[in-house]
């Protein structure tokens, strides 16, 4: 399905209202012509964008990738860690305009959603740095270096000329009774004046004149006042109710397409009601359309690739079949002749050339023939050649010998036959796997918890520990998720996390105490520069002020912190990461060794040193896969990667934990 320009206008406002303060987190490559970008927020849900040629959206699905898609490498150098700063439409034109800012720099993406569609990074000058195709025709001429400009509106010349994008000839999203004067004028129906006039696609035009009580086909001369009034009023209505998200939205499946419509009532009433499916809303019924579309160009592109190998084998082997059909009639013909030449032979017969001879060959379809003064006996299509002067007995010897030669060529051809087919049966086998594997290639994406946006794990005694990642994330957890009964932790080390242990009434044991400090040093500096036998402390949340001193200045993230410090020492550096069943989904923790392995299906210890963090977060994806496989895969290299502590990491120990996947761990 195409969008039309109204709907882009509802999903970038919508978009507007859920990315304000998203960052770039990561971005995939899907297909050539769609890509996917990982938005993060430091108190908010993940989300997942999904910008494609042919529309934009956010999903609630992880798709792997399907095609390699060139403009990834570019995008993830210079927008990675870029905030999303607006999105925005001009009026209902199918373009979109994505600014992204940080770290001095700003960059726009430009997506074009009509005719192929095209992707463009451009700086904030509008210079195109990188696209996704060169444009060369009559009116426009896109590539790298050139000013990024939108198409001028199509020309009604007669002359020929590449088709460009439609403009609406009115500004859609501020009709007037004026704007529909020159309609009561028109010989043209109705229907392709609202298309033309206004910009909108077939659907929305005819269902406008539905809505108005407009019978199809009517041209504009032939509309009463009232008429055109009513279809001003449905125009306007429509147009409001879809911009505005005041939605009834369906997705609508047929036998050839599928499609997501925003208002159900426009829809003909014709339509079966079983091809009709109710959506939560119009954003998630364009993510199941448009997913549905990416994974049958998977299927599609994975099964052309071997079509072409699969259709080669199967002439190859019909053509052995062919083969070995006419080696062994060669043969029995061969054979068929050598024995009556020999008959012919005990009669007295005695060369092949004689008259007598004739009668016996035609009757086996054979025949003399002379080819540059040598001659030869034709039988089924085959020459062999004979000495006119030899005995009929030695050249029915010779014939015998030929029949065998003949024979001994059917199974070599038939050993091949069976190679090609078992290579056929393989790639048709591999192909079915494929496109298996391609049905596979969605993931749900898993709604986390708060606390999954931090380091977090749960103590020996089921106590929840919650740690920034960051200095952003360490003023974001103390601003907003720190709470009366908790228990906050710190070490002097540079680059030390804030720890909380969360509702602490009770007093906390000494063995979820130990275990948070112990996280709070492995997860500081302490675990990159291997500094064994440090401490960290604990506070109550009253001894925590937010602002600094009169006269002094705190750094982002930082405290100050009044009153007595509660000092324990952490005894090792080791931590371990465990995959661990949590809201009907699987997630990635890490923390003391004791509390991960008793929740875990499958662990690995690490401790300082080592490998660089992507290599030890790959290896042990590696041995999790090898215990679960199935589970394992669900979960990304980026995740394994997010999980470890900042540094390098030597793995001591991989096993497998002490619950099954069945199990559910409780928060």
């Amino acid at each position: 399905m195409a969008l039309a320009g109204i709907e882009l206008r509802f999903i970038v406002d919508h978009l507007s209202d859920q990315i304000d303060g998203y960052y770039v987190n990561n971005i995939y490559g899907i297909t050539k012509d769609s890509v996917l970008f990982k938005l993060r927020h430091t108190d908010k849900q993940d989300l997942f964008l999904m910008v494609s040629t042919f529309g934009i959206w956010l999903t609630s699905v992880r798709l792997g990738q399907i095609e390699e898609n060139k403009l990834q490498r570019r995008l993830r150098s210079d927008l990675l860690r870029m905030r999303i700063t607006e999105i925005r439409q001009i009026g209902v034109e199918r373009i979109t305009y994505l600014e992204f800012e940080g770290f001095g720099k700003e960059f726009v993406l430009v997506v074009e959603l009509f005719g192929d569609g095209n992707i463009l990074l451009c700086s904030k000058e509008m210079k195109v740095l990188a696209l996704q195709h060169a444009v060369n025709v009559r009116h426009r001429t896109l590539g790298i270096g050139s000013e990024y400009a939108p198409p001028p509106p199509p020309s009604h010349s007669s002359e020929s000329s590449t088709p460009t994008k439609p403009t609406a000839a009115v500004d859609a999203l501020h009709l007037t009774e004026q704007d529909f004067d020159e309609l009561v004028t028109v010989q043209m129906a109705a229907a392709k004046w609202l298309g033309r006039t206004l910009g909108l696609p077939k659907k929305y035009a005819e269902g406008i004149l539905r809505i108005a009580g407009v019978a199809p086909g009517t041209t504009g001369q032939q509309l009463t006042p009232v008429e055109a009034s009513a279809i001003f009023e449905a125009a306007k209505q429509i147009i409001s109710d879809v911009t505005t998200g005041n939605h009834t939205p369906v997705i609508i499946h047929d036998e050839q397409k599928s499609e997501a419509i925003p208002i159900m009532m426009m829809l003909d009433e014709q339509l079966p009601a079983d091809s009709i499916i109710k959506t939560e809303s119009f954003m998630a019924g364009l993510d199941t359309v448009f997913t549905d579309s990416l994974l049958g160009q998977a299927k599609t592109a994975r099964a052309s690739g071997s079509a072409k190998k699969m259709r080669d084998l199967q002439t190859q082997i019909t053509e052995q079949q062919k083969a070995i059909e006419t080696v062994k009639e060669r043969s029995e013909s061969t054979s068929a002749l050598a024995k009556s030449l020999m008959q012919l032979a005990s009669q007295g017969i005695l060369m092949i050339t004689d008259e007598r001879a004739k009668p016996a060959l035609e009757a086996l379809g054979a025949q003399l023939v002379r080819e540059k003064g040598l001659l030869h006996v034709r039988i089924s299509d085959k020459k062999i050649g004979v000495d006119a002067q030899a005995p009929m007995q030695s050249i029915a010897s010779s014939l015998f010998d030929e029949a065998k030669h003949q024979a001994r060529a059917a199974p070599a051809i038939e050993r091949a036959m069976v190679e090609a087919q078992q290579k056929l049966d393989k790639l048709q086998s591999r192909t079915e796997s494929e496109i298996r594997l391609a049905d596979n290639l969605a993931t749900e994406i898993r709604k986390k918890s708060w606390f999954e946006r931090y380091r977090w794990f749960l103590t020996s005694d089921g106590s929840l520990a919650v740690g920034g990642r960051d200095t952003s994330s360490n003023s974001a957890l103390i601003r907003k998720q720190m709470a009366k009964n908790d228990r906050i932790f710190h070490a002097e080390v540079h680059g030390s996390p804030f720890f909380i242990l969360k509702d602490a009434r009770q007093p906390p044991s000494d063995v979820s105490m130990s275990e948070v400090a112990h996280a709070t040093v492995c997860f500081s500096r302490a675990w990159r520069e291997g500094m064994h036998g440090m401490s960290a402390y604990w506070v109550d949340p009253d001894q925590i002020k937010k602002s600094a001193p009169t006269g002094q200045f705190l750094p982002k993230g930082s405290f100050t912190i009044e009153g007595q410090r509660n000092f324990i020492k952490a005894q090792t550096l080791r931590l371990a990461v465990g995959m661990v069943p949590h809201n009907d989904g699987h997630v990635l923790i890490c923390g003391p060794l004791e509390p991960i392995a008793a929740r875990s299906i499958c662990y690995a210890v690490v401790e300082p040193h080592g490998l660089e963090l992507s290599e030890a977060a790959k290896r042990i994806r590696s041995e999790f896969m090898r215990i679960d496989e199935s589970i394992t895969k669900g979960i990304s290299l980026d995740e394994f990667v997010r999980t470890l502590p900042a540094g390098k990491s030597q793995i001591k120990d991989v096993r497998r934990g002490e619950i099954n996947e069945d199990q559910t761990l409780k928060v």
